[in-house]
């Protein structure tokens, strides 16, 4: 299946817009594509107590794991930065255990347009993984 990262970058804007950020205003979106073309998009959550926080990425994946989703080929995350958000080590953590050959997509949300790429193993190349 061909990647449309556009469409990807398009679908974590869209769901940057759900982003519950009341105390930084920094608002995230992220979007997972599946092998099978569907699309499941997450925003970050914040807490008062910062440590419950969760990000866009992860809200994502646990919404697509929990609803039975597997065999991830992409993700992409938008936020109003400079060169876009880069996800965090928990993400990347996870996303390596349930997307290791996920491409990432990262965009400035000011900018759609211009799109770094990388894959989740070049973000977390030597993971914390249990072989079965």
């Amino acid at each position: 299946m061909k990647i449309d990262s556009k469409k990807l970058i398009k679908a974590a804007a869209k769901a940057r817009l759900g982003s519950v950020s009341p105390y930084s205003e920094f608002k995230v979106g992220a979007a997972l594509l599946t092998k099978s073309g569907e699309i499941v998009g997450g925003a970050n959550v914040e807490s008062a107590s910062y440590g419950l926080t969760c990000c866009a990425e992860r809200i994502a994946l646990f919404k697509a794991l929990t609803d039975g989703k597997r065999n991830f080929i992409a993700v992409a995350v938008v936020a109003r930065c400079d060169g876009g958000p880069m996800p965090c080590g928990a993400c990347r953590q996870l996303l390596r255990e349930y997307a290791a050959d996920a491409a990432v997509f990262i965009a400035d949300s000011a900018d759609l347009k211009t799109v770094k790429s990388f894959t989740v193993k070049e973000l977390l190349p030597e993971a914390f993984v249990i072989v079965p």
